[in-house]
């Protein structure tokens, strides 16, 4: 059997242009062109739609986790973005930092130990 590899998300918004701006601000600020945006390799998609409420209810039951080396560097890259910070935490396993996207779905970095 097979084991699949995740390749891209479709994140739903009533408002693409203001989600899509704010991802390649915060995430990916050298991406340039249209389509999916370019995640190192894993491509977000982001869709206008009608059948989604303006903010997550449920903010909580899926994110998105970046892996960073760095993650004072990635926090001021973040901070500098205007992220809104749920929690940043050191765990025994890492230092973790949760953050929300405009439409209130969370990210996390993580610094593994």
């Amino acid at each position: 059997m097979t084991t699949l590899k995740p390749g891209s998300m479709l994140l739903g918004t009533t408002r693409p242009a203001e989600m899509r701006a704010w991802y390649i601000k915060a995430l990916a600020p050298e991406f340039t062109g249209e389509g999916a945006i370019d995640l190192d390799g894993f491509l977000l998609v982001i869709d206008g739609r009608d059948d989604v409420e303006a903010k997550n209810n449920d903010p909580a039951r899926a994110i998105i986790n970046f892996h960073v080396e760095d993650f004072d560097a990635m926090e001021a890259q973040l901070n500098a973005a205007g992220v809104e910070w749920i929690t940043i935490e050191d765990r025994e396993k890492g230092k973790f930092g949760t953050f929300a996207d405009p439409d209130g779905n969370y990210l996390q970095i993580i610094e593994w130990k």
